[in-house]
């Protein structure tokens, strides 16, 4: 392969996080300033199968059977996905990996281009006020925009700020009871990577109960830190 594509430099951060912890909204912000790339376990396995490569094939047949993909076939769509050129300036891998076993394994990937896990990032958040503003959020059906009751509002109530609809929608599964059971599940998921990558002296720790702009910026000191 050209060296050129995949350089050992390029930084691979890991960003960890419950449900409504603002991941998404922060990759982002981290793409659009440091020029990373994120990339979400269901993304890379939706292109995988569209394009048609050796693991999306195996991929699709997995997931039409029912069944969960294994970290093999996982792992294997991340690699064809590193050797891309959009992600020689860095990743942002977001929901990979969920577990110590898939930790390890990535380890034994990244050690394969001579590249490592520069930063895992922990957005640390307060369950019961996660609870109040993940059941408070609301989106337009007609735009699909995000609203808060009390965050982010709409300016005349029942009526989209950006495009006028009324059709105003909430997630079936955004109910106290069952955003209490995702924020337990993923503690218990979580809490032994946070151990793994402290460990390895990768782990930084991020308040996301913060306002979004103080969020990007503490996040954005850590990846400068972490990519020197």
């Amino acid at each position: 392969m050209d060296g050129t594509t995949t350089p050992t430099t390029a930084p691979v951060l890991i960003l960890l996080g419950p449900p409504g912890a603002g991941k998404g909204t922060q990759a982002r912000l981290l793409e659009e300033k440091h020029g990373l790339v994120q990339l979400s376990t269901g993304d890379l396995l939706r292109a995988a199968v569209a394009a048609g490569t050796e693991a999306g094939k195996q991929a699709k047949a997995v997931m039409e059977a029912g069944e969960l993909v294994s970290d093999d076939i996982v792992i294997a769509i991340l690699r064809d996905r590193l050797t891309e050129p959009d992600c020689a300036s860095g990743v942002i891998l977001d929901g990979f990996p969920r577990t110590t076993v898939q930790a390890e394994a990535l380890d034994a990937l990244l050690e394969e281009t001579g590249q490592r896990i520069n930063a895992a990032i922990s957005l640390e958040v307060d369950d019961a006020a996660m609870v109040t503003r993940i059941t408070q959020r609301f989106t337009c059906g007609g735009c699909g925009e995000g609203y808060h009751e009390t965050f982010k509002p709409t300016a005349k109530p029942g009526v989209c700020d950006k495009c006028g609809s009324t059709d105003m929608k909430r997630r079936a599964d955004d109910t106290a009871e069952t955003v209490t059971q995702r924020l337990e599940a993923y503690h218990a998921q979580t809490a032994p990577l946070i151990t793994y990558y402290d460990g390895k002296d990768a782990l930084s720790r991020v308040d996301a109960m913060e306002a979004i702009d103080k969020i990007a910026s503490d996040l954005s000191a850590v990846v400068s830190r972490a990519t020197e």
